[in-house]
């Protein structure tokens, strides 16, 4: 299992929020220098957002990532309002991204997930992003209703391999992971799942892995040392 360190950014700056808002952010420093931290303590992948782009659909912040971009040698996915073929071309072109991942695009354009899968195979991600069991898009502002399974499986179908799944009521809270929601979205779905959210200590980790993710993110926990990176790389092994 690959031990995904995130960094979200804002500003131009490295930041943690508390459940997706954005008026709950605490700094973290240069992005670049906090990757390069990463990378150091073992990191084979990194995890970045751009919270600008998720809610306003701008990439501004792309010369902070393509300064990152420039500090690390391991592979990167990046999200945050990839909305178009262009978004799309821009980041895994242009910029070198190993990876991209696409949100609200999966449920708004689900044609355009089907056409980005097969001109870049296994380089699209899509993230589905849940609360109270129901799929959240823009940023997490906006409830569609939609079962976060349903819509891995129609990804499924149109070409996608690996799902990134965050349960919004626990990203950044420190209070575990929904091991039943990812077990379940494994279960249902056979695809390479990624979890997300409410990672605090190193048991979260090795609970994950056991309900079938091949992959974790890992936000505040790490930036708060309650997960020593090292270990948690351990765990995944």
């Amino acid at each position: 299992m690959i031990i995904y360190p995130a960094i979200d950014l804002k500003n131009g700056v490295c930041v943690r929020l508390k459940m997706g808002d954005m008026d709950q952010a605490t700094e973290y420093g240069e992005p670049a220098d906090v990757a390069l931290r990463w990378q150091q303590m073992g990191a084979q992948f990194l995890h970045v957002v751009d919270l600008d782009a998720a809610f306003a659909g701008e990439f501004s912040n792309h010369d902070t990532v393509a300064k990152l971009l420039r500090t690390v040698k391991i592979p990167v996915q990046l999200g945050g309002g990839v909305r178009s073929m262009e978004d799309i071309e821009l980041r895994l072109g242009d910029l070198g991204i190993q990876r991209v991942i696409v949100g609200t695009a999966a449920i708004e354009n689900p044609e355009l997930v089907e056409e980005a899968a097969a001109k870049y195979p296994n380089r699209v991600v899509v993230g589905i992003d849940a609360k109270d069991g129901r799929v959240a898009t823009r940023g997490w502002a906006s409830d569609t209703g939609e079962d976060p399974v349903r819509l891995a499986n129609e990804m499924k179908k149109r070409g996608i391999t690996t799902i990134i799944y965050t349960d919004i009521a626990r990203d950044g809270m420190l209070t575990g992971p929904n091991v039943s929601a990812v077990k379940n979205m494994a279960e249902q779905t056979g695809m390479e799942i990624i979890a997300s959210g409410g990672m605090s200590v190193p048991d979260d980790v090795k609970a994950v892995k056991q309900a079938g993710a091949q992959g974790v993110i890992i936000g505040k926990a790490l930036y708060t040392g309650s997960i020593d990176l090292g270990e948690a790389i351990t765990i995944g092994a």
